[in-house]
């Protein structure tokens, strides 16, 4: 036997000049300030750091909330404001679970047999998914919704063997931004359709579509809370040999209303912040992604199966997955390293707590409650809708006064306003988009309008 060994704690020593100058030429450098060549000089810091003397720790966070306290608290403010990121309310049970060590630590679940927890909420998440937009088959989770749609039309491409992509300006933006990163150097074309009306109306997607096209991109509720005709659409593309791609980024809307899948839709990309995740001052957020069982082969991603092992036991398994550093590299799907399994996890959550009556319910308040403050609003003088088509819980009204001057005036009184859309629409310059989500009471609506009348009648 050995003998044991003593233990002693490790003593710190400062390096020497020996030491330092070793290292140095170990790595080619002669002096420190060749560590710091590629950092131009004008920027580099030249003296000593001007630190207060250390603190004890109950002091040094009693003095970090009073410099905390300085900011502006977002949560100080009743929030109105939406465009693809929505401010619900979160059952605690969401987070008390999903923040549990097992799952907020946890890593790829490349070895089945010490993951099947991981692998069994992935699982149940997509299943949950497929249910609520009515596809077949649904991945991991992506990103983001932006890069989910992005990865839809690259999907489209592959199984159309087509280069051209119609998108309605109706969709999000920064998803259509996203979208142009991804399809660059791809050789896919993107056609982009003039909305009308605060629509993707049928007319005008079936004049840009041709032979050429693989995919026509919808979001629906889209940017406006505009409801778009999804079956309409679904049969122009079809009828041209295209795909359609439905982007969602207010999935609780599809507790309400009918599911892509039942329309039509081949692809279904889009955002899950709303399903059981805060907003977090802009992420991270979920991507989604469902399809049909055709198109499983070429879904980007991750898909979790289920399975029985030798002895007959249900179990869970990582069935696809399209990693680039994988034996397939350039022939991969996707260049998808990864996906947001902890947001998914409080996705599942979400949706298993709340059940199929809970969806609906929680649906039918935000369509009520926005409708309410649409009227309230509207009766103010000045105040009218941008658009008649039917609307979700977001909806655009043409203002009186600059969308942002209203915005500031009412952080003073405590609210967080609508969303200026002249910033993305010069023909929307005085259009301002309100959310109204179940987290906002009647009493708050009521207020807003109070308020908003006030700064209208002062202007």
């Amino acid at each position: 036997m050995t003998a044991p060994v003593s233990w002693q704690p490790h003593k710190y020593l400062p390096m020497t000049a020996e030491e330092r100058d070793e290292m140095l030429r170990a790595i080619g450098c002669s002096t420190v300030e060749d560590l710091l060549a590629d950092i131009p000089v004008q920027v580099r810091l030249r003296r000593a750091l001007n630190l207060p003397p250390d603190l004890a720790e109950a002091d040094l966070l009693a003095h970090l909330r009073q410099m905390a306290d300085r900011n502006g608290h977002a949560d100080r403010l009743i929030c109105f404001l939406g465009g693809g990121a929505y401010d619900h309310w979160i059952p605690s049970a969401v987070w008390h679970l999903a923040g549990r060590a097992e799952f907020y630590t946890a890593y790829t679940p490349y070895q089945a047999e010490v993951m099947q927890g991981e692998l069994q909420a992935a699982y149940e998440y997509q299943s949950m998914l497929c249910e609520l937009t009515a596809m077949e088959v649904a991945n991991a989770s992506m990103y983001d919704g932006a890069s989910a749609v992005g990865e839809a039309a690259v999907m489209a491409r592959d199984l159309t063997k087509r280069n051209a992509v119609v998108v309605s300006t109706a969709v999000h933006p920064q998803y259509r931004e996203v979208l142009r990163t991804y399809t660059r150097h791809l050789g896919i074309r993107i056609v982009e359709v003039p909305y009308q009306a605060g629509l993707a109306t049928p007319e005008r997607v079936a004049a840009a579509v041709g032979e050429q096209t693989a995919a026509v991109i919808v979001q629906s509720p889209n940017v406006f809370g505009c409801i778009e005709q999804g079956r309409a659409l679904a049969q122009i593309a079809h009828e041209a040999g295209a795909l359609l791609i439905v982007a969602v980024a207010e999935p609780i809307s599809l507790g309400l209303l009918e599911p892509p899948g039942a329309y039509g839709a081949d692809i279904v990309a889009g955002e899950g912040q709303p399903l059981g995740n805060h907003l977090n001052f802009g992420g991270p957020y979920l991507g989604m992604l469902a399809t049909r069982e055709a198109f499983v082969r070429r879904m980007p991603g991750r898909l979790v199966g289920a399975t029985t092992d030798r002895e007959g036991r249900r179990g869970f398994v990582l069935t696809l997955q399209t990693r680039e550093q994988h034996i397939r590299r350039e022939k991969a799907t996707s260049n998808i390293c990864t996906n947001e399994a902890l947001n998914a996890l409080a996705a599942g959550i979400y949706m298993a707590a709340l059940g199929r009556t809970g969806m609906r319910r929680v649906a039918e308040v935000n369509a009520r409650r926005a409708h309410y403050a649409k009227q309230r609003l509207c009766a103010i003088p000045g105040i009218r809708p941008a658009f008649d088509a039917p609307t979700f819980n977001e909806f655009v009204l043409h203002l009186p006064v600059a969308p942002g001057d209203l915005n500031a005036r009412l952080v003073e009184y405590g609210f967080l306003g609508g969303l200026a859309l002249g910033r993305w629409y010069p023909d929307l310059a005085d259009g301002w988009l309100v959310c109204v989500t179940e987290a906002r009471t009647r009493a708050q609506i009521d207020a807003l309008a109070d308020v908003v009348a006030q700064v209208v009648r002062a202007s």
